[in-house]
């Protein structure tokens, strides 16, 4: 099983809002390819790609206020801030 995120076990992870930071970008840089296409099917592509790029804003801004919530705990020390090990 694949593992993304920084853990004790994988120091060398992603945060969540740096994974759905790379993901947004990656959605405007392909949403801008098709900004200038004026068929119907382009032009629906477009306007799902902004609202999940709405989306991923907002899950972005929740990503980043837990990890400050996780970070005013304390510094981590190689077991878990919050839950189970």
């Amino acid at each position: 099983m694949t593992h993304f995120f920084a853990t004790s076990d994988n120091p060398t992870g992603y945060r969540l809002e740096d994974l759905l930071s790379e993901i947004q970008r990656e959605l405007v840089r392909r949403s801008n390819k098709i900004v200038a296409d004026k068929r119907n099917e382009a032009r629906k592509v477009l306007e799902n790609n902004i609202e999940i790029l709405s989306m991923l804003t907002r899950c972005i801004q929740l990503a980043e206020d837990s990890t400050r919530a996780v970070n005013s705990i304390g510094p981590a020390t190689g077991s878990p801030r919050i839950g189970e090990a």
